[in-house]
């Protein structure tokens, strides 16, 4: 299990400053919090799939996604940029509701209810409440707050989303990284390889990849990287650039029948 090898100090190391006054959610993240919700997806191969080493690199690069997209380390933070993760819980100062009309039929809004970026991968807009609530079972449409007022339901969610496919005919973030996934001749073309690169391609299509050498892929990079070292895995593990980044990656959100001709 994923608690034989990763124990609360390993989390506090990777943590450290989430609790620090300045930081936005002191007191919601902890470990017991993070392995109860890893335990119902362990039997599913989350952080147990291949060996030791495998399921390592797995919670760094889950962890390195959470990390940086809920980090207030920005360039001037004490103990660095990357020391910062889970320093949110939810967006502080929405500029909107994020209630997209389309879904009105299958995920419709709650009148005054705010579906702006709450948990560990943060949750935005009602249909993607709507569709991780029907997941876990919990009633996210109609009460999305429970996500940031449950650090085990907003760790379950962000686990759900890595492991499960973002549309139909994708694979999963997990499928990607620990190899389940048998790339096409398509993907291949696309330059979509298994690896680190194409966990941030299923998560974020082309708002992180396909776009060369940008920081919101970067800093997604750089968490992973820096929380293998903290774990005792090393970078070094984390394999050749064509693997770690996305960059040249066209994104799985382009339908294939334009991808071929879109310019890269």
């Amino acid at each position: 299990t994923i608690s034989d090898y990763f124990q609360t100090y390993q989390f506090e190391n990777l943590f450290a400053k989430r609790n620090t006054p300045v930081a936005h959610a002191v007191g919601f993240w902890d470990y017991h919090s993070f392995i109860t919700a890893a335990a119902q997806y362990q039997p599913h191969g989350f952080g147990t799939t291949g060996g030791k080493l495998q399921s390592m690199k797995e919670l760094a690069a889950f962890l390195g996604h959470v990390g940086s997209k809920t980090s207030c380390g920005y360039g001037v933070a004490t103990g660095g940029p990357l020391a910062w993760g889970l320093c949110y819980n939810k967006e502080m100062s929405p500029s909107k509701l994020y209630c997209d009309d389309y879904y009105k039929y299958t995920y419709p809004c709650t009148p005054g209810v705010s579906y702006h970026g709450r948990g560990a991968l943060p949750i935005y807009w009602n249909y993607n409440y709507g569709e991780t609530g029907d997941a876990l079972k919990v009633d996210l449409l109609n009460h999305p707050e429970y996500i940031e007022n449950n650090a085990t339901l907003a760790f379950q969610a962000a686990i759900w989303r890595w492991m499960t496919p973002v549309k139909k005919h994708q694979p999963s973030a997990h499928d990607v990284f620990v190899g389940n996934w048998k790339p096409t001749k398509n993907d291949t073309l696309a330059k979509r390889v298994l690896g680190f690169g194409a966990t941030m391609n299923v998560l974020y299509g082309d708002q992180v990849c396909g776009q060369g050498d940008v920081d919101a892929m970067n800093n997604i990079i750089s968490h992973y990287l820096y929380y293998l070292d903290l774990m005792g895995v090393g970078r070094e593990e984390a394999g050749h650039h064509e693997v770690l980044t996305c960059e040249e990656q066209k994104p799985f959100t382009v339908p294939p029948s334009s991808a071929s001709s879109s310019s890269s």
